[in-house]
């Protein structure tokens, strides 16, 4: 159909093409699109803000600055940075996200999302880009909070990266096999126990070194115990490249994403 637009005196008739054109939009604008929705919903929730970037930075503000542990040799803020940022890793890749995208699938949210053209890899692909949106907060905040403590890490910015983006792919595999296998309220409830489990044995603030030798070799293993670890020797100790908490990260992150995309369950 077309139509022809108002003219002034003496120009030509310009046609107007009214003809209709569906089609949905790029792929690359959706997922922006989602992203940043998703960004703005979990800033707006009062809860995961607390979680994601208030618990954290007061962790690290009460231990660096009392004595309620003994953390052995060395400066207390050094030792407590890394393992701060392990655990901000955690609380959005595993524990925000399980808790979020559990209630999504309980009420409805991803099913009506699969009815748009938004494919369901672009879902993921937006929800990642939200988790790694929020872990840069995270990191800017709790760096500068350590760094006004008297924080100095050392080492390769690039080997804390790898071990940032290893542990999230990890811990956001974990965090969607529950979402999409359990029903939300256990959901909920296990994971801020996963959570409270692994902020007191998974060396974030509690060096491991204080747990009998069998028990460290087994939490050792942990993805948390292993992330921090790995951000102490780049940040604290100045390693170029951690390899066995590097090769424990990958492991549960094999594990996490390939048992997600077998059980996850979109309603």
């Amino acid at each position: 159909m077309t139509a022809t637009t108002p003219r002034r005196a003496g120009a030509p008739a310009v046609p107007l093409d009214l003809t209709p054109a569906p089609g949905s939009a790029p792929l690359s604008r959706m997922v922006l699109s989602q992203a940043g929705y998703e960004l703005r919903t979990l800033l707006r929730n009062g809860e995961q803000l607390l979680l994601t970037l208030i618990i954290p930075v007061v962790l690290l503000t009460l231990f660096s600055a009392t004595s309620l542990l003994d953390l052995g040799a060395g400066r207390r803020i050094d030792f407590l940075a890394p393992g701060i940022l392990a655990l901000a890793v955690m609380s959005t890749a595993f524990t925000g996200q399980a808790i979020g995208t559990g209630f999504e699938r309980r009420y409805g949210v991803l099913k009506r999302l699969g009815a748009t053209p938004l494919p369901r890899g672009g879902l993921i692909a937006a929800k990642t880009l939200t988790v790694v949106a929020v872990e840069a907060l995270q990191a800017a905040v709790i760096c500068a909070v350590a760094l006004a403590l008297g924080w100095h890490p050392h080492g390769d910015p690039v080997s804390a990266l790898a071990l940032i983006l290893v542990g999230t792919a990890a811990f956001s595999g974990f965090g969607l096999l529950m979402a999409g296998t359990l029903r939300a309220e256990a959901t909920l409830a296990a994971a801020n126990l996963v959570y409270i489990l692994l902020l007191a044995v998974g060396g974030v603030v509690f060096p491991l070194e204080k747990f009998p030798g069998g028990v460290r070799n087994v939490l050792e293993l942990l993805p948390v115990a292993a992330l921090a670890d790995g951000l102490r020797q780049v940040l604290q100790d100045g390693a170029a490249f951690p390899g066995k908490p590097l090769l424990v990260l990958a492991a549960w992150a094999v594990a996490g994403l390939a048992l997600a995309a077998r059980f996850f369950e979109w309603e």
